[in-house]
Formats: C-alpha cells, structure tokens, sequence
C-alpha cells in the first residue's frame, strides 16, 4: 500500500488528487491518503447543493463549496479537521462496509483515552454524537472510502453552514440528515494536537498494512490541478450538476413581500412566478420572461442589476432579490 500525505487545503485540489490517484493508480496497488481542508462545505455526488448550504452565510465568510465523487451528506471541513481516504481493490474488500475503514481511527483515539465506535450507516460517534462521516465510491473494481474526523472543528461554522434559511425544496436529490455533532477534543482527557491525532493515526494504518510514500511527479501535479480546475472548482459541477428542482421562498423586505416560486435545471432558471405586495409600473410577467436562463451563480446579481428592477418591483435591490432566488 502507498502512502500521499497532501501539503495543500484546497478542496478542489484534494479531490482532484482523490480521483487522480483512483484513476491511475496500477492495478493491485492500493493507497492511503490524508488531507485536510480549509473552511468547506463538500456535498454529496447526489445532492443538490442549493438544498444543502446556507448560501448567504457561506459566501460572507469565504467558506468554499465542492461536490465529491461519493454519495451520502454533505460536511464541512476546515484545519481542525482531518480527512483520509483508502483506495482499495474491491475483491478484498465488501461493498460499503464502512466500519471496516474506520477501526484505525478508533484504535488511534484508544491511545489518548477517547472511547469512540461506529453507529448507523457510517457514522464514528462519542456518547452518542457524531465526530466522523464516511462515505464510498465505486468503479471498476476499486473502492474509494473517505472520511473526515472532528479533533477541533468550528461547530458554529458546520450548524450554521449548513442551515439552509427557509426555503421549500422539491427535488429527487440525497438530503442531509443533521445529526448532533461534537468534536474528539470535547471528550479528550486532554487537549490532543493535529500532529499527534495524525502521528497516531499513520502508526495504526502503517502496523497493520506494509507501506511505502508515493511521490508524485510534476506531470502528475499538472495533470492533477488541471482536473482541479475543470471539475472540481467548476460551477457546472458544484451547483449546475443536480438537474430539475423546485423551490418556494418569500421575504419581507423593506419595500414589500416577495414571494417566489422557481423551476431550476441544471442550477438554470427554467420558470419563474413572482408575487407580493410591492409596487411597480411594468408587468411583473416581463421580469419573470427576462429571468428565465439566467444561472443561479455569483454573477446573478450583476445580471439582475441590468434588468430594470426597479420598474417592476419599486425599492427592490439587484442585491435583495439575488439573495432570495439563491
């Protein structure tokens, strides 16, 4: 088994390496990785990520946003979180047994006094709140298990994150199922540093399996970030992946109601009906035509800011109605 430790916390670029290393690694071999990044929200290959995050605050705390290639919920991560993954043949390993992954990081937390166990689905959890979420991708014989542990995670950043304000979705996607969560230095006998988790970590890995580093080449570091930013820093894959969905949203602003009720396809506006309280001197059918096609992106409100808004909904800013069809 080899072993790639990542010195970057850009998402994008993990992931990349993820499935980089999935992809070309020869047959047989298999690989454990660690890696963390820095303030994220990754969501699930079958979710929609609209449902999944509270945009407005994400985007005023930088906190980025990336799909993966595995199924299940959506996480976030930031440096006090600790990311590894397993890259295996599948004939020696069974399909989505996720405990089986797990047991180094619960041998590893034994060492500093902390009792966790595996529960449900894929879940690592102390007294009954969780600390760890793991999830599987499959092809071609090979399995692609990940994990992210919580030694010193912000919690108010993964509640918060991850609270989507009111909205009503209507969507065939994998939502998250919010669990109580907590982090290892919550429980801990005493504080337990990054390097010491990662230390005790690598020795449970490294005793029970024969490994050796894996370096990579320049070529394979080009190869990596182009993937990087083609896929995995894409809008197309973040938010435009998930196909049709609905949503319902209504907001009392300073000068009117507002409510509307959207078709989305591919994160694009298919159709739109708005309604409310609020003033205006042009038919409200006019806006709803001009909306359709426009992506729901971060350009959405210089988009809006061309539209003569304010004909059709008085006092209504460019900035106020991007934040509530986002």
């Amino acid at each position: 088994m080899v072993y790639i430790e990542s010195d970057r916390t850009d998402p994008a670029f993990n992931l990349a390496l993820e499935e980089y290393i999935f992809e070309t690694l020869e047959p047989g071999r298999e690989c454990f990785m660690l890696w963390q990044n820095k303030n994220t929200i990754v969501v699930g290959k079958y979710q929609n990520t609209a449902e999944e995050i509270n945009r407005e605050y994400v985007e005023s705390r930088g906190i980025r946003v990336v799909r993966r290639l595995s199924g299940g919920g959506a996480v976030y991560h930031d440096n006090g979180n600790l990311n590894f993954t397993f890259i295996v043949n599948q004939d020696t390993r069974p399909d989505f047994n996720f405990q089986l992954f797990c047991i180094p990081v619960v041998k590893a937390l034994q060492q500093f006094g902390v009792a966790a166990s595996f529960t449900g689905r894929n879940d690592l959890v102390i007294d009954g709140k969780k600390i760890s979420g793991n999830s599987q991708y499959t092809r071609r014989g090979r399995i692609l298990h990940h994990g992210c542990i919580m030694l010193d995670s912000n919690l108010e950043h993964v509640q918060d994150a991850l609270r989507v304000k009111a909205a009503k979705f209507t969507s065939k996607s994998v939502k998250s199922v919010q669990s109580r969560v907590t982090t290892i230095n919550e429980h801990a006998p005493r504080r337990i540093s990054m390097e010491e988790f990662r230390q005790a970590l690598k020795k449970e890995v490294f005793t029970a399996a024969d490994m050796e580093p894996y370096q990579l080449t320049s070529e394979d570091l080009c190869k990596i970030e182009e993937l990087a930013e083609k896929k995995y820093r894409s809008w197309e894959w973040t938010y435009g992946f998930f196909p049709e969905y609905s949503i319902s949203r209504e907001e009392k602003l300073e000068n009117g109601l507002v409510t509307v009720r959207m078709e989305a396809d591919h994160g694009r506006i298919r159709q739109i009906r708005i309604a409310g309280d609020f003033f205006g001197n042009r038919d409200i059918s006019e806006l709803e035509a001009r909306l359709c096609g426009l992506r729901l992106d971060d350009q959405l409100e210089e988009k809006l800011s061309g539209l003569d808004l304010d004909q059709y909904m008085f006092g209504i800013s460019a900035a106020e109605f991007a934040r509530l069809l986002k």
